[in-house]
């Protein structure tokens, strides 16, 4: 879990304790403990939410099912996780006790599962076949026998790119057989590919974070931490029935990325950078905003409109086929040619990731990324200016690729 995740999971958690407090100390006033966005606009956006379907599980797996047999793979195996989710809805965390799921290139699913937990695989698994391992038995054992049941002992057999080492090496050492490979190029395949219901639902997920971000910035005050500021936003979020919240910066901490250890507490002139968003039926968004508390200085100014011309050229050269690598190439030259450069020097990282049902996904925008890029994959779109000692200005949106352009969500 990297830093911005962190704090937009611990501010969902202490929102609610910070608020309580602030009241107990006479700091907040009843309003503030009601609703601060129009329940018009959270019931409209609500309206819209429709979760993924039977029916499109069937169809993601058929079109697994597509790629394996383009790349020669006859089966794949998948841990608990968000590509198990994608494929099948199915929700498991990972412990020392293996569930998997394996695909076949032909044929149904197939999950094994701990004998103890078959009631609540089965839950996860519906109709599925279901296979189940006793605590002194080996998984691996028991894959080896569905998988000689299935004429798959000498399969070119896929791995999910985020299955743990000790599962892959004990397949190795137990099937030898096995012709073990990545199973990359069909599962980043499927989900870098956006649906029309997918596509709604991040759109849905960046529509409430606009809305948050609106009534959030009214929020606020001098003196004012950065984790006091998250806990508002996550709290907004949370009037829409989704979970959120955002990684918050203030002045000079503005001018590393990810922010410092050290909390910084606002005051007049304060450049805001507000870096988060939230989980619509697991899909998520991830939205930048820079503002000002109080008056900007012309270098904010001129470096937000910098930040902004680099974003827009990016959205202009995006399109299908184009490589991903010229899409950073086209925003980072508008940066180093304002003078803020060379390279890295203080636009730091990438223009952008792929985002979906993790918050950063496949495949990336970034020099020496010759992977070209195809209708509907959808990318962060987020150049910045990193000033240390002095503050950072990033601009951050989820753009989608058309069928002749991009947009923004």
């Amino acid at each position: 879990m990297n830093r911005r995740n962190f704090l937009r999971t611990t501010s969902v958690v202490s929102a609610a304790a910070l608020i309580q407090q602030n009241a107990i100390a006479g700091n907040v006033t009843k309003e503030q403990l009601t609703s601060d966005i129009d329940s018009t606009v959270i019931k409209n956006i609500q309206q819209r939410i429709k979760p993924i379907s039977a029916e499109e599980y069937i169809q993601r797996q058929a079109n697994a099912q597509k790629l394996m047999a383009e790349n020669k793979i006859d089966a794949i195996l998948m841990e608990g996780g968000t590509s198990l989710n994608y494929f099948t809805g199915a929700q498991w965390g990972r412990s020392e006790r293996l569930f998997t799921l394996i695909l076949p290139q032909k044929g149904e699913p197939m999950f094994i599962a701990p004998k103890f937990e078959e009631g609540r695989a089965k839950e996860q698994t519906g109709k599925a076949k279901l296979f189940t391992w006793e605590e002194n038995e080996s998984p691996y054992e028991l894959i080896k026998q569905v998988l000689k049941d299935n004429n798959l002992l000498t399969s070119n057999f896929g791995i999910e790119e985020t299955v743990r080492y000790f599962v892959s090496e004990n397949l190795a050492k137990t099937i030898p057989t096995l012709h073990i490979l990545p199973a990359m190029f069909v599962t980043a395949g499927c989900r870098s590919i956006k649906s029309e219901h997918e596509m709604e639902l991040m759109q849905i997920a960046n529509d409430i974070t606009a809305e948050v971000y609106k009534v959030a910035v009214k929020q606020l005050k001098e003196g004012m931490g950065e984790r006091e500021f998250a806990g508002i936003v996550s709290k907004l979020f949370s009037e829409f029935g989704v979970s959120g919240g955002a990684l918050v910066l203030f002045g000079e901490a503005s001018a590393y990325p990810h922010g410092l250890v050290k909390e910084t507490k606002l005051k007049q002139g304060d450049i805001v950078l507000i870096d988060g968003g939230c989980t619509v039926e697991g899909y998520d968004s991830d939205i930048t905003r820079t503002t000002v508390f109080g008056k900007s200085t012309d270098k904010m100014m001129k470096v937000w409109e910098i930040v902004s011309k680099a974003q827009n050229e990016a959205l202009k050269t995006a399109k299908p086929k184009m490589q991903a690598e010229l899409v950073d190439a086209a925003a980072r030259k508008i940066i180093t040619d304002a003078g803020y450069g060379p390279g890295y020097k203080y636009f730091t990282h990438r223009l952008g990731h792929g985002i979906g049902m993790d918050g950063h996904e496949w495949f990336y925008l970034v020099g020496g990324n010759k992977r070209e890029l195809y209708k509907y994959n959808v990318f962060s779109n987020e150049p910045g200016i990193y000033i240390i000692g002095e503050f950072g200005i990033r601009i951050e949106d989820e753009m989608l690729i058309t069928e002749n352009g991009a947009k923004l969500l």
